[in-house]
């Protein structure tokens, strides 16, 4: 018996980005006949092996088709003449998807960094272990949305005219007193003031993690807001989730 076992791809952009990584592809100029073909044959063998195929993976594959069609069509040309390349919307959501993914791989490997150290405080909260109480307090969040304010924050720190290189002392312990002096008493704080004017990028991260270890203490909750690329940290009073206006 031969046993067959396919790579995990969390949806279609992240199997793409696999072709493209693999075949040492220009993501900017995709050759979308040989990706089409690719993607179709991992859709029928996923088929012949009896694997559920996700409705992303269908409307990939027939969004493949739609510009493969539109690649041997005469170039349509937008307002100012210039041809449209039919591939424009996938490169943009390919590009867009690869930075989030790979934020996410930096995040995860700073937080398994963080779990071999144990730092020193004085601080007594009791942990919440219930994942139903820890998912109220993040309202209407997802990851995505924790990683585009991650990534702005990351982009639009300010910048040293002149580069040192020293040690940085900053703990979780630290961040987690900023972050709880800035909400306390039920007060909210949208994150990219939270961390304005903080110029080194090990500050912002171990500020992100101090954040997500408060939620997962239950101190503090986080809700959209209406920046796209933000999101709100509010205070709990006495491990009450506060009620706040939208």
């Amino acid at each position: 018996m031969y046993r067959i076992k396919l790579p995990h791809f969390e949806g279609a952009l992240d199997l793409l980005l696999f072709f493209i990584k693999r075949d040492e592809l220009d993501i900017y100029d995709i050759p979308i006949s040989k990706i089409t073909k690719d993607f179709m044959d991992y859709l029928r063998l996923m088929e012949k092996l009896d694997l559920e195929v996700a409705g992303d993976f269908i409307l990939m594959a027939a969004t493949l088709m739609q510009i493969k069609v539109r690649m041997l069509l005469p170039r349509e040309v937008d307002e100012k003449g210039e041809e449209i390349d039919p591939r424009a919307d996938l490169v943009k959501a390919l590009i867009e998807y690869k930075q989030y993914k790979e934020m996410s791989e930096e995040l995860s490997i700073f937080e398994s960094d963080q779990r071999k150290q144990t730092f020193r405080g004085n601080y007594n909260f009791d942990e919440r272990e219930s994942p139903e109480e820890l998912n109220t307090l993040l309202k209407n969040i997802t990851l995505y949305d924790l990683i585009k304010a991650f990534k702005r924050a990351i982009e639009q720190r300010p910048k040293e005219a002149t580069h040192q290189i020293r040690r940085l002392n900053v703990s979780i312990d630290e961040q987690i007193n900023y972050i709880l002096g800035k909400v306390e008493n039920g007060k909210e704080m949208s994150f990219i003031p939270l961390i304005g004017g903080m110029k080194e990028k090990i500050r912002i991260i171990v500020t992100f993690i101090a954040m997500l270890e408060l939620v997962k203490m239950g101190k503090i909750g986080l809700k959209e807001s209406p920046d796209f690329n933000d999101f709100i940290v509010y205070g709990i009073e006495n491990g009450q989730d506060i009620q706040l206006d939208n």
